[in-house]
């Protein structure tokens, strides 16, 4: 085992805080599955069970007009593609035509590999498009977009990934 934490750089570019991802997923199981591998990554998670939840954990939801405690702090999005109610992509959608929140780096995580699904969801936004069931390898490389977010310059070393 190379190191026991993954994100080490992007917490150092953080300071001493644990980066902090936003888990969006339907599916009970995988949304355990996304936050243990997240937290033995050294990052706090806060998960939501669909998009409408994860908006207002965002201060984005219907009526509201401040941002919630946590919007502020949020380093990086990860959601499931296909959801009832609100999909993934319509999530990235309301993240990205946000002010506050357009800069926080979306992974759209999918189980199923459609090329023009994968397209869309990048054309609009995403940093990422995954496919389940998400690895550490997957998380590893989760580690770019919290180095690109928390320090631009850093970042750059990420794009050859």
């Amino acid at each position: 085992m190379a190191s026991s934490s993954s994100f080490s750089s992007a917490s150092m570019a953080l300071g001493d805080e644990k980066p902090h991802v936003l888990a969006v997923d339907d599916s009970l199981l995988d949304r355990k599955l996304i936050e243990k591998l997240l937290t033995n990554s050294s990052c706090k998670v806060t998960t939501a069970e669909n998009g409408q939840k994860a908006l207002e954990l965002l201060g984005l939801g219907d009526g509201q007009h401040t941002l919630n405690s946590i919007a502020s702090k949020v380093n990086l999005i990860i959601t499931d593609y296909c959801m009832p109610g609100m999909t993934g992509y319509e999530l990235l959608k309301k993240i990205k035509e946000s002010p506050t929140m357009k800069d926080i780096p979306v992974v759209i995580v999918s189980s199923e590999n459609v090329p023009t699904r994968i397209k869309k969801c990048m054309d609009e936004g995403a940093e990422e498009f995954m496919l389940k069931p998400l690895q550490k390898s997957d998380v590893n490389r989760l580690r770019c977009q919290l180095t690109k977010f928390s320090n631009p310059h850093k970042g750059m070393l990420c794009m050859g990934r």
